[in-house]
Formats: structure tokens, sequence, C-alpha cells
């Protein structure tokens, strides 16, 4: 790894603890898929740290690797099909990747938590909704049924799900899509984890609703000063929330940065293209951008950069060498803190 890479991935892992360790570390981790019609590298390379009461938002189109990031540090990969042939994982500076599975079970749930993206599917649609929230109380605590009942109560009060105590019972069908959301928010709340993932938690949610969802992630993030990693594909959704953003591309992160510097000043021609693409009130009536091309077949990534065939500025070096996640400067040379690039042209995209 040459220098210069080394100064990007510091940039990237920024953030640490009041001991200079972040919550969590994901370093230099590789994913990919055993099929019959070859092997898929959905994850490549990727680094990311997150810290306590601090949010990291994931961004990128489907198949870009973010969700099966996620999955790899919860340990929930089907593994086969899935592999991880190198990387670590630390959390709290440990690594979760080489311990022993009841040692990993330990963290999960009670130490790092996920909210999943369609929660009637995440849901267990014969039980009721009291039940499943305290079973965390009652697997990992060893309350009674009714101890359990009553705690589940005051997680669904404490999300604000109206007539708490007498909806306790129901099943997860009778529920709408924001308020089943809601109880996937609770349940990942129970145990009061250091840290959350979030997956899409505002898919197929209305506007409305989807405010209240993140207001409310919002606020218990600051209730209880955990770390929360949002992934979504919706840059809309993660302006106000986020601290930092790092985007993904063909199971790679080719842009890091504080999240209003990234918004200010994009460094990739991939991140420029997601945020050209948002609907603006100033461009009323004019034609909406939209990316060119499709996301690679990760069985067959193009060779150099990925996201060459798809780019405004490709040229011959983009179609032939892949290029590193760097550290960004400013015109005279001065490092901006947080940023990097995965780009050969990364200073005409910022600069220009």
């Amino acid at each position: 790894m040459t220098t210069i890479e080394k100064t990007a991935d510091d940039a990237v892992r920024e953030g640490a603890g009041d001991d200079g360790t972040p919550l969590l570390e994901v370093r230099d981790l590789h994913v990919e898929f055993h099929t019959r019609d070859g092997v898929a590298k959905a994850v490549n390379g990727v680094n990311y740290s997150v810290r306590a009461g601090e949010t990291l938002a994931v961004l990128g189109e489907s198949g870009s690797g973010k969700s099966v990031t996620a999955q790899a540090i919860m340990g929930i990969l089907d593994m086969p099909p899935g592999r991880i042939p190198q990387g670590q994982i630390l959390f709290r500076g440990e690594d979760m990747l080489t311990m022993a599975g009841e040692e990993r079970r330990k963290i999960r749930g009670r130490k790092i938590a996920m909210i999943f993206q369609d929660a009637l599917s995440a849901l267990n649609p014969v039980l009721s909704v009291g039940y499943q929230l305290g079973e965390m109380f009652r697997v990992h605590e060893g309350l009674s049924k009714k101890d359990a009942k009553a705690k589940a109560i005051e997680l669904m009060d404490r999300v604000r799900i109206p007539a708490a105590k007498e909806r306790v019972s129901d099943y997860p069908h009778q529920f709408s899509g924001g308020m089943r959301q809601r109880i996937m928010i609770a349940m990942a709340m129970a145990l009061e984890p250091d840290l959350i993932i979030a997956d899409e938690p505002t898919t197929a949610l209305d506007v409305t609703v989807q405010a209240q969802v993140m207001d409310l992630l919002a606020e218990l993030q600051r209730e209880y000063h955990m770390g929360l990693i949002l992934i979504t594909h919706d840059l809309g959704v993660v302006a106000d929330v986020a601290d930092k953003i790092a985007v993904m591309y063909a199971g790679r992160i080719v842009e890091t940065a504080p999240v209003h510097e990234l918004y200010k000043r994009p460094a990739h021609p991939y991140t420029r293209g997601l945020l050209d693409s948002i609907p603006r009130l100033d461009r009323k009536g004019q034609e909406l951008y939209a990316i060119k091309g499709l996301p690679p077949n990760l069985l067959k990534t193009p060779s150099g950069c990925a996201f060459n065939p798809r780019c405004p500025k490709a040229e011959d070096i983009c179609r032939t060498d892949v290029p590193a996640l760097v550290q960004v400067t400013e015109q005279d040379g001065t490092e901006l803190p947080g940023r990097g690039s995965a780009c050969h042209f990364w200073k005409e995209t910022i600069h220009g």
C-alpha cells in the first residue's frame, strides 16, 4: 500500500473514541460469493470507521456492496456461498472475524444491532410484536414472560406507538409500514447497543413518515450516544443526520467526506452524478439528470475503474488502472480532513 493510500485510509477512519480507538473499524474487507456462473466480488477492500455518537452514511446504488458489508459486520452472511477471504472487523479494537461463534453472538443484539429495510419480512408474522420484542429480554437478560412483556410495552411507548399497552399483542400485519419500522427500531434499541446499523430504514415509506423515522433515530442516538451506520441510496435522507459519508460503487468506496463538504464539492464523478439526479425546485421544468448505463455485473467487473463505462470524464487510464482512494486536497495542496476520492481525475471534479 502506498503512502498516499495510507493517508486516505487514515482519513476514512477518522473519528476515534476518547481512548483513540474507533467504536467500529472495518479494514480492507473483502466479501465474495461463489456461484455456478463464477465468483461475484461483492466487497473489495472496504475501509471505514464510526465512533460513539457519530453517524456514518454509506451511499450507493443497489448492488454496490453496502448491505453485504453490514451483513459481514453482523455475522449474518450466508456462508457458503458467501466467503470473507481477507479483512478485519474491529469492535472496540477486537476482531470479530476471529471470535468464536458464541462470543460473537453475545455482541450481536447486545452491543451491535441492525434495523432491516423490510420490516414486514424481518418480523415473524405468526408471533405478536410484544412477544418478539420481549424475546430480547428473555434470552439476554433472563426476564420472565410478564416482565419481558412490560419491557416491550415500554419500548413501544418509547418509539411513540399509540396505545402500546393495547397493541402489544397485535401481529406485524396489523401495523402500518411506519409503525412496523418503529417496532424494528424498538427491537434494535432493546438492549441499548453501542452501535446500530440501519439498512435502508425508510424504504417504501412516504416522505412524511420517512422524516418521522429519521427524527426518531436521531433522537435515540443522541439520548444513548450510540454510533449509527445508515445505509441508503437516497442522498436526501442523510443530509440532516449524517456526520460523514462513504460512497460505494461496485464493492469499493469511491469517495469519503464530511456530509456538508460532499454536498458542496463532490470529488468523484459518480457522487456528482448522484447529486445531479436529485430533483430540485430551482430546476423546475428541466429534464431530470440520470447516470447513463447500469451498475456492473460483479461476476465480471470492468477493468480499471469500475465506473468508467458510465463516466463522462473517462479516459484511457480509467480503462486500465484501478484508482486508489487518495487524500483530497485544496488546489494549494492543503489536505481536506476526512476527504478521499478513488478517481484519476478527482482534481478536475472538485476544483473544476
